[in-house]
């Protein structure tokens, strides 16, 4: 994805709210090698329909400034506690040649074609919904592809028994091999029925 980014010549608080009011989003570039960190304004329309894309915070950026492109990546992005305004973005310069981590979306697909749903009629629960990965840029996927189809009743799907893309290792803390999705047995409740209720003795009977 690409984006616009234009020269901020004025910082501080009063500046950035200033700078808010016009329709302006500040923010930062860092990282490079023997280069300056570099203030700089987004268009806060612009950017805010791109936040909504899952590849803006998932992929290399192209951030164009006078002229020049520039590759980065999002790494902060500071929201308003109640109102729809990004107060602050913070992009990362990418080194094509040093490793970089990453979270990284998982898409699942499938899960209705397997067993374990089709047949056994079963609750499949997504446990993880990103996996941070570390990689050159070059080999930073958009996204990752789980196929879910070879689901079987009792069997979770774990690390392990997935793919990743060329060049991508996973990194985890705690356990080596965490579940990504668990396959729950559904377990139906069976109501005994309720026996009718024998008539009150004397009831609509006169009295003698």
């Amino acid at each position: 994805m690409k984006f616009v980014a234009f020269e901020r010549s004025k910082q501080g608080t009063g500046a950035s709210r200033r700078l808010r009011n016009t329709g302006r989003t500040p923010a930062i570039v860092y990282g490079g090698a023997g280069q300056e960190p570099q203030v700089v304004e987004l268009d806060h329309n612009s950017l805010w329909h791109a936040i909504k894309k899952e590849a803006f915070h998932a992929s290399i950026l192209e951030m164009e400034f006078n002229g020049e492109v520039t590759k980065v990546l999002l790494r902060n992005l500071q929201m308003h506690p109640f109102r729809q305004l990004v107060l602050h973005a913070d992009f990362q310069r990418v080194d094509a040649t040093t490793r970089l981590s990453m979270k990284v979306p998982l898409h699942y697909s499938g899960e209705e074609e397997s067993s374990a749903v089709k047949q056994d009629k079963c609750m499949i629960n997504h446990v993880v919904s990103e996996l941070r990965v570390t990689c050159l840029p070059g080999d930073l996927p958009e996204f990752i592809a789980v196929d879910l189809t070879g689901l079987k009743k009792g069997v979770s799907l774990h690390l392990n028994d997935i793919a990743l893309p060329k060049g991508v290792k996973a990194v985890v803390h705690g356990k080596p091999n965490p579940v990504l999705v668990s396959v729950v047995t559904v377990v139906e409740e069976v109501v005994a029925p309720v026996a009718a209720a024998a008539p009150a003795k004397g009831k609509g009977k006169g009295k003698k």
